[in-house]
């Protein structure tokens, strides 16, 4: 009997446009039995180098990022990676 279940696949690109290049990610595969899951620096190579080329393989965007507010005088300030889409497929599994 198979079953499915989510992965879902963050994805941190250069800049707002779904070809750019991904710069950091984490995939949390709820089909493998394993507790730790891919994250940046996990390996060198991200798993899609952008967010089309996840889509190409079956992806599905579910959340794309808002475009951020800077603060006038804090525009140079530093903080997390604004360009973050969050992806979902289902897989099938046995059991």
């Amino acid at each position: 009997m198979t079953k499915k279940r989510q992965q879902l696949l963050f994805l941190c690109l250069v800049n707002p446009e779904l070809s750019s290049k991904t710069i950091a990610w984490a995939l949390y595969d709820g089909a493998s039995g394993a507790d730790s899951q891919m994250e940046t620096g996990d390996s060198a190579v991200p798993p899609y180098g952008s967010v089309l080329e996840a889509m190409r393989d079956g992806w599905r965007v579910i959340q794309a990022p808002q475009l951020p507010y800077f603060v006038h005088g804090h525009e140079n300030e530093t903080g997390h990676l604004p360009w973050e889409y969050l992806l979902e497929r289902e897989v099938e599994v046995n059991g």
